[in-house]
């Protein structure tokens, strides 16, 4: 019995070293995985300092009214291209028209009175240098006429009041543009300060992009940048207009104000942007990478690379990632300059797996 187990124990050793060769032996020979590959090169990113924004029209306005009153008609839509001084809403202004008939009917009766005055005044001013009315009575009416030629003025100005209040009751373009907004229709009640309609100029768009405080110092009012617009797919030129000196109030944020050269009909207000600053530091940067997005394998909440050894091994690499501009990504960490990684590859690629070339 005992010979009988110990043959039964020797057999079931040889099948696990059998089964173990076999299986080491399988995975010696997987064939090599064909894959293209790139090094990592962190020139480029010494240069130049990455940001997002977003596309805005270089003129734009929510035009309101200074009076109550309903709308009468909207003479626009949005999407609808306005000149300047064209009308685009009118609000209903019979309180006006009232108020300005009472207003001339008040400067009617403030020029009769000033005749009246006037003609008191030149005859006891006549009488007086005859002797004929006393100084008292000559003031007397010195004052009348001067009371009168004042009510005349304040009439006068009462309608240049009302007449200024009848140009908030028509709404015009205050420049040429597109309408983006109305917040109104026929009928409603306008109030004062109440937003009507919304104009943007469809002309000339810029970007208005955040810049951190540790790459403010690699960028003046002379730097150079590139806009990429990622629904779009393009890149456009684009020129520093404005550099805010402070952070203060934008959360620690210096806002840019970037001015599209050669924009066309394809940008719309409100996209958003990458945005490629040439750095003016050569030391901001030095420690920059950039891989393309397309090389990047993820799993969860993590993101790597594969990268290649010098024995032609791929190896997984978990990498920290920065910001992004166009199809490509700023390592921070996980990967230096110079190593290989992966761009693409032709069959299953795994973690240990052997590469060609």
């Amino acid at each position: 019995m005992k010979t009988y187990q110990y043959i039964l124990l020797a057999f079931v050793a040889f099948l696990t070293v059998s089964c173990g060769t076999t299986e080491q032996k399988e995975i010696t020979q997987l064939p090599s995985v064909p894959v293209k590959v790139a090094q990592v090169n962190g020139a480029e990113a010494a240069h130049y300092i990455a940001a997002s924004g977003k596309v805005e029209a270089g003129q734009n306005a929510s035009l309101s009214t200074r009076v109550m009153g309903n709308v009468t008609k909207v003479h626009v839509k949005v999407g609808d291209k306005v000149s300047k001084g064209q009308t685009l809403i009118s609000i209903s202004n019979a309180d006006l028209t009232a108020q300005k008939a009472q207003v001339d009917a008040a400067i009617i009766q403030a020029e009769s009175g000033l005749k009246n005055a006037e003609k008191d005044f030149q005859r006891f001013k006549t009488l007086f240098e005859k002797g004929s009315a006393s100084q008292k009575e000559l003031d007397d009416m010195t004052t009348r006429y001067e009371v009168a030629k004042a009510n005349v003025e304040a009439a006068l100005q009462m309608k240049k009041g009302v007449e200024a209040q009848f140009a908030y009751s028509t709404i015009i373009a205050p420049f040429s543009g597109a309408v983006v907004n109305s917040y109104i229709k026929e009928g409603m009640m306008a109030n004062p300060g109440m937003p009507l309609i919304a104009l943007e100029d469809a002309q000339n768009y810029q970007v208005v992009a955040s810049i951190s405080e540790s790459d403010i110092s690699g960028i003046t009012s002379d730097t150079k940048a590139k806009i990429f617009v990622k629904s779009i797919e393009r890149e456009y030129e684009g020129n520093i207009i404005e550099l805010s000196p402070s952070a203060q109030h934008t959360g620690g944020q210096y806002l840019v104000k970037i001015a599209i050269q050669n924009a066309d009909k394809a940008l719309r207000s409100g996209m958003f942007v990458n945005v490629k600053f040439e750095s003016n530091s050569t030391e901001k940067g030095a420690s920059q990478v950039m891989i393309p997005t397309s090389a990047l394998v993820k799993n969860g909440q993590l993101t790597g690379v594969y990268v290649v050894t010098d024995e032609q091994i791929a190896i997984l690499r978990w990498l920290r990632l920065g910001r992004t501009y166009n199809n490509k990504v700023e390592v921070i960490s996980g990967i230096a300059e110079n190593e290989r990684f992966i761009l693409s590859h032709e069959g299953k690629l795994y973690n240990g797996a052997k590469v060609t070339f």
